[in-house]
């Protein structure tokens, strides 16, 4: 039996929620409404959705100071976001991706581009065909695709589990599935998001740098190297100490 996938729709004005919730019901969503975040969050706890559309402009807690939250909670912080609001600007797209969202839609919006964008971020969700069930290994991180779990090896100390959110997990296991090799962002957007025209290349850098971010406590990030002009690479020995 097929699993139908559940999306919570976190908007303030009934209209667009009801406009949100249609399409994706007609493309085969379960879709929830929830006119708050602390509405939202009750719904959450009861049981975690597929995927999370947060508005920005909310009463009471914007969707970024929420998004921020669920990504400090060890319950949320793999739950996949999407961030819908009428700022446009480069530097709110940063910030909404910066605060834990995993892709960025202004409005007015396509309702064919926002189920679009929908399927590509439950997609990412899916391992990699390269790799299938392969265990992977580059330096001291460690990465099981079946049980979705990252782990830093270090000689002589124990273990650590590093929590990903779903696209920063999926850009590790493409990286490490090709280590050494230098792979420019339109090759990441290409391997990692699918083909999808809608996200921009510098969506890659905020994600580059969460991953970072969540590898830094235990000094894993360096075996992410920045190649200038080139793009990004994993690497078994890097060159920053």
């Amino acid at each position: 039996m097929e699993i139908v996938q559940r999306i919570l729709v976190v908007e303030d004005e009934p209209s667009i929620a009801e406009l949100i919730s249609i399409n994706l019901s007609h493309a085969g969503y379960q879709v929830e409404k929830a006119l708050q975040t602390e509405v939202a969050l009750n719904i959450m706890q009861e049981s975690l959705p597929s995927l999370l559309i947060l508005d920005w402009m909310l009463p009471g807690k914007s969707g970024v100071q929420f998004a921020r939250e669920l990504r400090a909670n060890e319950r949320f912080r793999s739950l996949p976001i999407l961030m819908l609001t009428a700022k446009s600007d480069e530097a709110d797209k940063v910030l909404g991706l910066d605060s834990g969202a995993d892709d960025y839609v202004t409005k007015p919006f396509s309702p064919k581009e926002l189920v679009a964008r929908v399927r590509a971020i439950l997609r990412r969700q899916l391992p990699l065909e390269e790799t299938g069930s392969v265990p992977l290994s580059v330096g001291p991180l460690r990465l099981d695709p079946l049980s979705h779990r990252v782990t830093i090896v270090i000689p002589d100390c124990d273990s650590a589990t590093v929590s990903l959110g779903p696209t920063e997990y999926r850009l590790l296991q493409f990286l490490m599935s090709n280590p050494e090799r230098v792979h420019s962002r339109a090759s990441l957007l290409d391997k990692v998001w699918g083909n999808e025209v809608y996200i921009e290349e510098r969506t890659i850098d905020v994600h580059i740098k969460r991953l970072r971010a969540a590898l830094a406590p235990t000094d894993s990030d360096r075996f992410i190297e920045t190649v200038r002009g080139s793009g990004y690479r994993i690497t078994k020995i890097p060159t920053q100490t």
